[in-house]
């Protein structure tokens, strides 16, 4: 990345306290342009619960200075509750921390730097928040950009997908009650106050994950926050940015569809990374972009940004399967709205064990999969440490139990751009099962690389409010759209759809196993073909990548990761164990050592559900002189057919001493899940 400074100089204040009307301190650091106070500028926020000082200081020193040096005010503030901010933290993104977003806004807008223009911007949590905040309609709020974010809490985040609850919600929920539980900092707190803030956290402190399986069907509990609710109530201009390998990037076809006002939209093959860090590269110049976006909205220039086409995307190229990709090859092309009028289906039918654009042989046609397909899958959403947790490997692996599909070799390319959609016509022997269906790329040297894929609980066929049990013997229509997807199959190659009732580690499986029966004649795969344009050839480059200059950092502990897999061939279980130590980092600014580390262990035999079970251990560190402290959890869910169990421990040190401690056993009751 090249280090740019922007033309203005800047300072920066450590520490200010945002008064709220309840008498709490929100905690934020800001970068300001020189001679703001006689010069006001728009300001520019990151609201999210990650400790400014420590958490995200690596990343946002190298994003927020770079704005400020540009003109603006950048704001990055804790949420109630963690970081260095007073309160308590009760759960992700309860209305407290909506009602707090609002008032921190008209803060800023009195502040003598600003010119009431206000933007947000944020990635993962942040970019949840500045969608929710949006729907709020906070005087001063012009334009959000919101990154790996989503619309739709439910059916779109970390915890269910298609109605399946995902392991991740147990590997978030992990990672999130530790991290909230954080010590403030004795330096911006005082050295009289952070203990017994520190305290308060932890007896204050909860496993939330348990209120998130409490909630299997799409309820009161998660339309909350979920903008998809009513998008109408978004005015203000959004941009919404992803990446193909990150778990959220469905969300921005959604948004350039639903909202009414301002929008654009930009997906890169990046993981859960900003495009100026985006891995798999080619990572880009989003800053500049960013930049562009402020001043149109915040500034009144025309920067040129909103005569472009509505979204731009990275179209993928093949590559052989693999865990990591520095670069992934591909093109960028463009659309001028979404639905793109560049994209038209093709309908392809299944047959005995094939695919076509011709109707095939009328064949019933069972699956079901041994609980250990999936392990091929890679992760749900590949963070961590500074790059990407593994990507799905050679779906060889997993399709020896699956029903497979496979086109004739393409004599074209195929490039599609959306949500490849099947359509099935099956019976089902159980009142609820998984279905897994992967769409996958065969080479002509036999390799499988997955494309996108999707999960379906068919109890929830007809939506995730009111579900419905499947009746043996009985024939159902069922349409699963997977992820969306930018992907061109070359010519040569053959399209594969593999289908299973089973999607582990990811999906937790279902409560007994399954046989589902296809139809085959009446049963197609729709893809959306992104028809080639002559202005894709003709896009403007983006620019490389800058950044402010970085936080001075030294690593005291290098990190390490490591993903195996380990069969039992007597007991036929399969266990998953991945290790993920981020190592020890000095902060050099202001001596805070950081560091974490996650163990996560997934267990099944092939053919009892009942033997799942989901291990995950989190630790937090940090620290400075005399001031040492961690956090942290293990968590294991197991299940019955009726009810899943959740053993969570929960620790916190200081200077390497046990301080406090506490248990949680909990039964709940599936629903039909």
């Amino acid at each position: 990345m090249k280090i740019a400074l922007g033309p203005l100089p800047i300072t920066t204040i450590e520490n200010i306290w945002i008064q709220l009307s309840d008498g709490t301190r929100l905690a934020a650091r800001i970068w300001l342009p020189e001679g703001a106070a006689s010069n006001p500028v728009p300001a520019i926020i990151d609201y999210i619960p990650y400790g400014k000082r420590d958490g995200t200081a690596v990343g946002d020193e190298q994003m927020f200075p770079y704005f400020a040096a540009h003109g603006y005010a950048s704001i990055r503030i804790d949420i109630r509750g963690t970081g260095d901010s007073d309160g308590l933290f009760d759960d992700e993104y309860v209305k407290q921390e909506q009602d707090d977003a609002v008032e921190a806004i008209e803060w800023v807008t009195r502040q003598a730097w600003c010119s009431g223009s206000v933007g947000m911007i944020g990635i993962s949590w942040g970019g949840f928040s500045a969608l929710q905040v949006a729907a709020r309609r906070p005087k001063g709020l012009k334009a959000i950009i919101t990154h790996c974010s989503t619309d739709d809490r439910y059916a779109d985040d970390a915890h269910y997908m298609g109605g399946c609850i995902l392991n991740d919600t147990l590997v978030w929920g992990a990672s999130c009650f530790v991290q909230m539980a954080q010590s403030p900092d004795p330096d911006i707190v005082g050295e009289e106050r952070w203990r017994t803030m520190w305290m308060d956290r932890l007896e204050n402190a909860r496993p939330t994950l348990i209120d998130w399986l409490s909630h299997q069907r799409r309820d009161d509990f998660w339309k909350h926050g979920s903008v998809c609710e009513d998008y109408g109530a978004i005015d203000c201009a959004v941009f919404a940015v992803g990446g193909w390998a990150d778990g959220y990037s469905n969300a921005i076809f959604r948004l350039l569809s639903k909202l009414e006002g301002p929008r654009r939209g930009l997906i890169g093959p990046w993981g859960h990374k900003y495009p100026h860090q985006g891995v798999p590269g080619p990572a880009i110049g989003f800053l500049q972009e960013c930049l562009r976006w402020w001043d149109h909205w915040l500034k009144g220039k025309d920067s040129g940004i909103m005569q472009e086409p509505m979204l731009r995307s990275w179209m993928l190229d093949w590559a052989d399967p693999a865990a990591h990709y520095d670069e992934r090859p591909g093109h960028w092309l463009a659309d001028p709205s979404w639905p793109s009028p560049h994209v038209e289906s093709r309908v392809l039918h299944l047959g005995p064990g094939r695919l076509s654009e011709q109707a095939l042989a009328d064949v019933a046609l069972e699956i079901s999969s041994p609980e250990t397909v999936g392990i091929a899958g890679g992760d749900w959403c590949p963070y961590s440490l500074g790059g990407l947790g593994p990507l799905p490997l050679d779906q060889r692996w997993d399709d020896g139990g699956s029903l497979v599909f496979d086109s004739e070799r393409l004599t074209g390319a195929a490039p599609i751009l959306g949500a490849p959609v099947l359509e099935l016509e099956i019976t089902c022997d159980k009142p609820t099962a998984i279905l897994a269906v992967r769409l996958s790329d065969v080479s002509p040297s036999g390799e499988v690389t997955q494309v996108t894929y999707g999960l379906l609980n068919l109890s929830h066929r007809g939506g995730h409010e009111a579900l419905q049990p499947m009746e043996a013997g009985r024939s159902y229509r069922i349409q699963l759209a997977m992820n969306e997807i930018g992907y061109t199959f070359p010519s040569g190659h053959r399209i594969r759809l593999s289908v299973s009732t089973a999607y582990w580690p990811i999906a937790f499986p279902a409560p007994e196993r399954a046989t589902l029966t296809i139809q085959a004649r009446a049963s197609h795969l729709r893809l959306p073909i992104r028809m080639h344009q002559p202005g894709d050839d003709e896009l403007p480059a983006f620019g490389a990548p800058e950044g402010s200059a970085p936080l001075p950092t030294t690593v005291l502990t290098p990190g390490n990761f490591e993903r195996f897999v380990r069969i039992d061939p007597i007991s036929r279980q399969v266990t998953v164990t991945v290790q993920r130590d981020s190592g020890s980092m000095r902060l050099d600014p202001i001596g805070t050592v950081v560091g974490s580390k996650k163990h996560l262990i997934y267990s099944v035999a092939e053919r009892d559900p009942r033997t799942a079970r989901t291990e995950v251990y989190y630790r937090s560190e940090r620290g400075r002189g005399a001031w040492q402290t961690a956090v942290d959890a293990r968590t294991v869910m197991t299940a019955t057919n009726g009810a899943f169990q959740l053993q969570i421990n929960f620790d916190a040190f200081e200077s390497g001493e046990r301080i406090f401690c506490k248990s949680w056993s909990k039964t709940i009751p599936r629903d039909l899940v």
